[in-house]
């Protein structure tokens, strides 16, 4: 399974000179905790979060008493998203599968990825993403890749699939193997398939009596 099985596309972007209201605004009108941020080209610079607005924006003062003492100026807030965002963050290919991902996502502590093409955002994976796709049952696995074969072979019943522990075993006769690779290849893009396997069976002939 890749990234691109499981991105949200399009995706919500913010412009790195906007206002942090205005990414703020954003987030809450598109229920999202984080967003790609990137330049007038459209590329990626950054990725900012709930956690980076609120960061700056919180009206606590811890220092005041230290200003007060030493008779210092208040500290200007940051007033745009590239003040706050984070650079450099960690990307996706469409192509990067979904374990490489998770293990990204888990050892850095990153809950959103965005997944790119060259600079350009096309897709975003979270951790929500991922868990959705672990936790789909073994019988709602079979009927999807059931129904994908079942959709190739224009509507006829060719192969028989069946998921277990999310190893999905495909059963039936291939006219070739270009057939047989496409068969693997829809059946592993079926989100939550770990692996796939054919079982090719021989096909009947039919006997005449002597």
């Amino acid at each position: 399974m890749r990234a691109k099985d499981i991105m949200t596309s399009p995706v919500h972007v913010v412009w790195q000179n906007a206002p942090i209201e205005s990414a703020a605004e954003l987030m809450t009108a598109k229920a999202v905790t984080a967003l790609p941020v990137v330049d007038a080209q459209g590329f990626l610079v950054g990725m900012v979060s709930e956690g980076d607005l609120l960061w700056n924006r919180v009206p606590v003062d811890t220092t005041a008493h230290l200003r007060r003492d030493l008779d210092l100026a208040p500290q200007r807030r940051p007033g745009t998203v590239v003040e706050v965002m984070a650079k450099n963050p960690f990307t996706a290919t469409p192509d990067l599968d979904v374990a490489e991902v998770a293990d990204v996502m888990l050892r850095r502590d990153v809950r959103s990825m965005p997944v790119v093409k060259g600079r350009e955002v096309v897709g975003i994976i979270s951790r929500r993403d991922i868990l959705r796709t672990m936790v789909r049952g073994d019988d709602v696995l079979t009927h999807d890749v059931q129904h994908r074969l079942d959709e190739y072979a224009d509507g006829a019943h060719i192969w028989t699939a069946t998921v277990d522990g999310g190893i999905a075993t495909i059963t039936g006769e291939f006219a070739n193997d270009t057939q047989r690779a496409v068969v693997t290849v829809l059946a592993r893009t079926v989100p939550g398939v770990s692996a796939v396997t054919v079982e090719e069976t021989a096909p009947i002939r039919e006997t005449t009596a002597s």
